[in-house]
């Protein structure tokens, strides 16, 4: 199938990525929307990350906009909001690809530090409640729209770090109580939880701590029963694409996870 988001309107949080020998979950999810057909503006904290995945898009004859807004600021998210709307008159698409865990300080439970703590829980839990902030008054005057908040596959099984397990299990509640109080106008709101991905931001900070890389991927791609291999960016894009199509009109308050069999049994 083609065109599946035609004329639709999307603003990707974390379009952009961390750089690394794949991509991101969230620059495959802005490419991939495009290609479909939607418009899209790209915002990521990161300006020429964000103007990478611009490039992208265009070269396979996507329309897309880059925007810089660090999701801890309320003010830059609304910004990003209210830019979106201005140039398009719309949004049909809120897809919020937000979150870290070392990256940010984390740590178990008995070792986290309360900074850290405080700073995960802005970025992963704090950033996608102010999308949906600000997002969803434009979509209730429209009486329609898709919201899709990424957690994480880690919020099933015993993952070590305390931070991100919490914030992204957070992430669940958060979109549950957007699907249930919004359908009455016509916003759908799911959840993604990926699995082990072959993604820069899964990958290259194990191989900076001194992994070798192919050590890493091999033991990752070993714990997925599935083809007994990692899933990337572009599968967690697939999912979002159907998610914010309307073959999926019908679908609210669900998490789907997209993990290769990881979580069966």
């Amino acid at each position: 199938m083609a065109d599946r988001v035609r004329d639709k309107v999307a603003i990707v949080f974390g379009a952009g990525q961390t750089p690394g020998e794949t991509i991101g979950n969230g620059r495959a999810t802005a490419v991939l929307l495009a290609s479909e057909g939607a418009k899209v503006l790209v915002v990521d904290r990161d300006e020429k990350s964000a103007v990478d995945t611009v490039e992208m898009v265009r070269a396979k004859g996507g329309e897309a906009q880059a925007f810089v807004a660090d999701v801890v600021s309320e003010a830059q998210v609304r910004a990003a909001i209210e830019a979106c709307a201005s140039a398009y008159g719309r949004i049909d698409i809120l897809h919020n690809n937000v979150g870290a865990s070392l990256a940010l300080g984390d740590a178990p439970a008995t070792e986290l530090e309360a900074e850290a703590f405080d700073r995960i829980v802005d970025v992963n839990l704090r950033g996608m409640w102010f999308a949906c902030k600000h997002a969803i008054p434009v979509m209730r005057k429209q009486e329609t729209g898709s919201i899709v908040n990424i957690s994480s596959m880690a919020v099933r099984h015993a993952y070590p770090y305390l931070g991100y397990k919490a914030t992204k299990a957070a992430v669940i509640a958060l979109t549950e109580n957007i699907a249930g109080a919004n359908a009455r106008y016509g916003i759908r709101a799911n959840t993604i939880l990926p699995g082990l991905m072959n993604t820069p931001m899964a990958i290259e900070p194990r191989v900076l701590a001194g992994t070798p890389r192919d050590q890493v991927i091999a033991d990752r791609d070993r714990q997925v029963p599935l083809g007994r291999k990692m899933g990337t960016g572009w599968d967690i894009a697939y999912a979002a694409l159907f998610l914010h199509s309307d073959e999926a009109k019908f679908i609210t308050g669900i998490s789907l996870p997209v993990d290769g069999g990881s979580g069966v049994g």
